[in-house]
Order: C-alpha cells, then sequence, then structure tokens
C-alpha cells in the first residue's frame, strides 16, 4: 500500500504545486488504486505517475469545492481512451452526481463502462473483504468529509510443509483453513486451522481528510491510524486566517496527529504563499516541534504504508 500526493496545493495551482489530489495505490494483489480528491489537472499528472487510469477503482470527493473536483470530468471521459473499461464508483457529498451528470450532458460526453455516483451523508460508504471505508462530516465553510480506510487482518501464512504431510495439496482446502475453517485430510484426520496458520497480519488504518477546522470528527477519524494526511494550508502565525477560512495550520495538524496517537502525518494542502524551501521548512518544523513523525507530501513520490 502505498500514498502517492498528485496535487499538494491549496485553492489555485501554482508553479511548484497542483491542486489537492491523492492515489491510494492498493495490495498487489488487487492491483488497482482509489483516488481521493481531483483537483484541475489530475489526469495530466496520473501521465506523469506510475499510474494506470485502466486501474482505477474507486473516487473519494471530501467536497465539491473546486480545487478538489474541477479535474474530475476530463478524468472520467479520459478513462475509457486509456483502457478503462471496467466499472467505476464515485463517493461523495451530496450535489455530485448533479455536478458530473450536468457537466457530461452538457458536453455531450460518453463513457463506454460502468460509472456509479453514491452521494453520502457519512457512516460506512464502501466495504468488501479486504477493506472498509468510513466516513464523516469535518468543519468547513461546505459540507467537507474525512476517510478513514481500514484494512482488514490478513490471515496468516499457511504451514505448507505440514500440509504437505497431512496430503493436503494447494486448493479449496487451503481456502477453507485461510477462513479458520476445519478440514479432512485425505486420511480422514481432521485439520483445524489453528495448526497450520500462522499469526495474521494486522491491517492498516490510512485517514484522509478534507479541509478542515480541527474538530473532534477529525480526531475520532484520525485514532490510532497508521497514516494521517491532514491538510496544513498556513502557519500558525496566521491562525485567525485560518479559522476564517475553516482551515488548519501546521501546529493543529500536528496536535491532532498527537492527540489521536497516529504513527505519521502527511501534511498537504499548502497555500500559494508558501513557495520556497526556506518556507516550507518552517511549516515542517512547526509540525515536527510537536510531532516528529511529520512529512510534508512532495507530489510525485510514492510513500509506503508502513505496518
Amino acid at each position: 500500500m502505498d500514498l502517492y500526493f498528485m496535487g499538494t496545493n491549496a485553492g489555485v495551482p501554482s508553479l511548484e504545486r497542483n491542486v489537492t489530489s491523492l492515489a491510494l495505490r492498493l495490495l498487489d494483489e488487487r492491483r488497482s488504486f482509489w483516488l481521493f480528491d481531483c483537483g484541475e489537472g489530475t489526469q495530466h499528472q496520473i501521465l506523469r505517475s506510475p499510474l494506470k487510469l485502466s486501474k482505477l477503482e474507486n473516487i473519494f470527493i471530501t467536497h465539491l469545492h473546486g480545487d478538489h473536483l474541477f479535474g474530475l470530468p476530463g478524468l472520467i471521459s479520459s478513462r475509457a481512451y486509456q483502457g478503462g473499461d471496467t466499472p467505476l464508483t464515485i463517493y461523495g457529498p451530496q450535489g455530485l452526481k448533479r455536478y458530473i451528470t450536468t457537466v457530461l450532458e452538457l458536453s455531450e460526453s460518453r463513457i463506454n463502462y460502468k460509472m456509479d455516483i453514491v452521494e453520502h451523508d457519512g457512516g460506512t460508504v464502501f466495504e468488501d473483504e479486504s477493506f472498509r471505508v468510513e466516513a464523516a462530516l469535518l468543519d468547513h465553510r461546505i459540507p467537507s468529509y474525512g476517510y478513514r480506510i481500514i484494512e482488514k487482518d490478513q490471515p496468516g501464512k499457511l504451514d505448507t510443509a505440514l500440509l504437505k504431510k497431512y496430503g493436503i495439496s494447494p486448493g479449496p482446502l487451503y481456502g477453507k483453513l485461510k477462513r479458520g475453517e476445519s478440514v479432512q485430510a485425505p486420511n480422514d484426520k481432521t485439520v483445524h486451522a489453528a495448526e497450520v496458520l500462522g499469526k495474521s497480519k494486522k491491517g492498516r488504518i490510512v485517514t484522509i481528510l478534507g479541509d478542515t477546522r480541527p474538530c473532534p470528527a477529525a480526531l475520532e477519524l484520525a485514532k490510532d491510524a497508521d497514516v494521517l494526511v491532514h491538510e496544513s494550508t498556513f502557519l500558525h502565525e496566521l491562525a485567525g486566517i485560518a479559522h476564517t477560512y475553516h482551515h488548519s495550520t501546521a501546529r493543529q495538524a500536528a496536535e491532532a496527529a498527537k492527540y489521536a496517537g497516529v504513527k505519521e502525518l502527511f501534511l498537504t494542502h499548502f497555500s500559494s504563499r508558501y513557495k520556497n524551501n526556506e518556507q516550507m521548512d518552517r511549516i515542517q518544523q512547526e509540525a515536527e516541534s510537536i510531532f516528529k513523525d511529520t512529512t510534508l507530501a512532495v507530489e510525485h513520490v510514492l510513500y509506503p504504508v508502513e505496518r
């Protein structure tokens, strides 16, 4: 599992950074990625990345401000031209469906794959055998959501040498044992999963927040997460401006990470006023003074999500 930022600027693109978009590359077995927000120019950023639009499975939109979704119509239209024929589901706040369908209808855009648009008000918005995604309303000028991606625990490795002694070969019985079931060996011996299954692997938790002031919902979404992606629009010397415009400072993001007990904090959504290395270093230092394991997100860098 990796994070790949394709936009880390707030409001408008700058010469240094694009507007918000973040990919979560999933397990090798799944061979897909999910997109969180889709600011203007995201499809161009994908062309410069190791990602392929044909492997895009889900898109999660945090809120309906332009710097978080103006790239969506173009990306939806282009996906088919880049080999994307598998279903695509887009999750987001109320109004998302009207936005997408209106743009596609007025531009007479046609797509040749199944697309679902799921509007939500928080709660569990997605679940399958490997992941669950929960959403909660944050504190922003318009409805803005954070997402908590929970990887389900993975079963441990089977002791294949011992199974071979029991005469059990790879196949359906392996699957049953991995699910914790008991099976009958060819010699009629009952083999219990606990005998041949190693310790399960704890699933990871990634929390990705939309634009927000500090609020209890952000802390709940981030609780004990392996990774927290938090907006850091301003330095704390501009905390008054941050509050007025419903954003957070680097210090406030670090305080949230510390309070929630996360392992690693990624800062993103930087104001265009911060351009040079010295200014970005100040953001890093401000957050690190409170939460040491802080990383300033850099576009087109793969960040592994460690267990």
